[in-house]
């Protein structure tokens, strides 16, 4: 039986945590809420730590000495969870769900994520060539 489905988030050793995270990219785009609503609105516009190619954080040990705002996830984030896209395997376990068959720890391959069009491969811009995120907004990462 795969661990994930045998342990809650909270049960999971750091490899395990670590293992779920699926390489798609999407947490490390700007987001933009509403003051009114609180709606969550996504943009593609990376994070400057993110390869835009390997879709990996350039110094993700370090990452928050960098970026001090980068969120580390944890079980107890509940919160932070909504920040996250449907996709993310963090919260479809925290909601109960399980793991779609792109998923690597499913697939067997680290690049199905890429493969199944889930990723930000190819559709996102570094921040630092942006400009305004409002300019930004897009409605596929959620």
């Amino acid at each position: 039986m795969a661990f994930w489905r045998e342990k809650s988030l909270s049960e999971m050793t750091e490899a395990e945590w670590e293992s779920l995270c699926d390489g798609c990219g999407k947490c490390c785009l700007h987001k933009l809420e509403d003051a009114d609503t609180g709606a969550v609105h996504y943009t593609n516009v990376a994070c400057r730590m993110l390869d835009l190619d390997r879709v990996r954080c350039r110094r993700y040990a370090e990452r928050r000495r960098y970026v001090a705002t980068c969120v580390r996830l944890s079980p107890d984030l509940e919160e932070t969870m909504r920040w996250m896209p449907g996709t993310c395997a963090y919260r479809l376990l925290a909601e109960g769900r399980d793991l779609p068959e792109w998923h690597p720890l499913v697939s067997g391959d680290p690049d199905s994520v890429h493969t199944a069009g889930i990723s930000v491969r190819g559709r996102v811009v570094d921040e630092r060539d942006a400009g305004d995120l409002e300019d930004h907004i897009v409605d596929w990462p959620a």
